[in-house]
């Protein structure tokens, strides 16, 4: 456990070498990552989104792939296609950048429905098929995508099938002052994040993700998650409450977090501190939007405040 401490301070030391003044952030995508689970990033464009998924890529050794959604993405566009070689007289599988080890889904809300499902399969069964043939993805695989929640013309909102693949959504927000100063210097010889160096390897990673498993969970404490995640469900302002697999999430993350502090057991601040990320995302409340609403953080941090946490 120190050793697997150690390495996660490494990688969380080297993306904030680039990824300036938001350290919670790097965190969340750390324990997005060691819970084999994926990220929604959502802010407004200019924050760092991209940077943090590049810079994570770096400092794991990882293949890397970007895909900027747009309403014209064709599904084959992402998942690959057969092409006919005539010298041989047969078709070849000629893999898309689903295929990479962690993806950026750039401003997925902007890709057409029929787009966005031929991620569904990836994200939950890390495979894909095609004419009838299953191709395995990763480990690792890991999708990073972004939307900016303040532009709706031209979008077409994630379905809550989608959203629920989703283990965390975060918001980056804007840097602090000193940290935007940091930046801008930064940024004078181009740009940073092509001089990092991986820290990590991608055999390391998978060893740091079988010990995330490994990470002890007291039953009081997933009976924990259980109850906020079944508060939810009966909470009067939510229509649609948090699925199975959302319960499943926040205690997988729950031991992620765990393991990035150092211990191999999981301590009710762990999964409280979790619950909105993963949690209020899966959310539908009376009256919201389909696809949940930026208004479901307040309802689960009163879901949580008034839970009783155990002892």
């Amino acid at each position: 456990m120190p050793d697997a401490a150690a390495s996660l301070a490494a990688l969380r030391e080297n993306v904030g070498r680039v990824f300036l003044g938001k350290p919670e952030v790097v965190r969340l995508a750390v324990v997005a990552l060691l819970a084999d689970g994926h990220l929604l990033l959502e802010d407004v464009p200019g924050v760092g989104k991209t940077l943090l998924a590049k810079a994570l890529a770096r400092s794991l050794a990882c293949k890397f792939a970007r895909v900027q959604f747009t309403p014209d993405l064709l599904p084959g566009d992402l998942t690959g296609v057969s092409v006919w070689r005539e010298g041989t007289g047969t078709f070849e599988f000629q893999p898309g950048p689903v295929f990479a080890e962690i993806v950026l889904a750039d401003e997925i809300n902007r890709a057409t429905p029929r787009t966005q499902s031929a991620l569904l399969e990836a994200m939950s069964e890390r495979q894909v098929t095609l004419d009838g043939k299953t191709h395995r993805l990763g480990p690792p695989f890991l999708v990073v995508a972004t939307q900016n929640p303040h532009e709706f013309e031209g979008t077409y909102p994630l379905p809550e099938s989608q959203l629920d693949r989703f283990l965390l959504r975060v918001t980056v927000g804007y840097p602090g002052r000193e940290a935007e100063r940091a930046i801008l210097l930064q940024h004078r010889g181009g740009e940073p994040v092509d001089a990092l160096t991986p820290v990590v390897s991608v055999q390391a990673l998978t060893e740091l993700q079988a010990c995330t498993r490994a990470v002890k969970v007291d039953a009081a404490l997933a009976d924990y998650v259980l109850d906020l995640v079944g508060d939810t469900r009966t909470h009067p302002d939510v229509a649609l409450g948090a699925s199975t697999r959302a319960a499943l999430g926040l205690y997988r993350a729950a031991q992620a977090n765990a393991l990035t502090q150092g211990r191999d057991y999981v301590v009710p601040d762990d999964v409280k501190g979790l619950a909105e990320p993963v949690l209020a995302h899966r959310l539908v409340g009376r009256g919201w939007a389909a696809g949940g609403s930026p208004d479901a953080g307040p309802v689960v941090r009163e879901i949580v405040a008034k839970r009783r946490v155990p002892t």
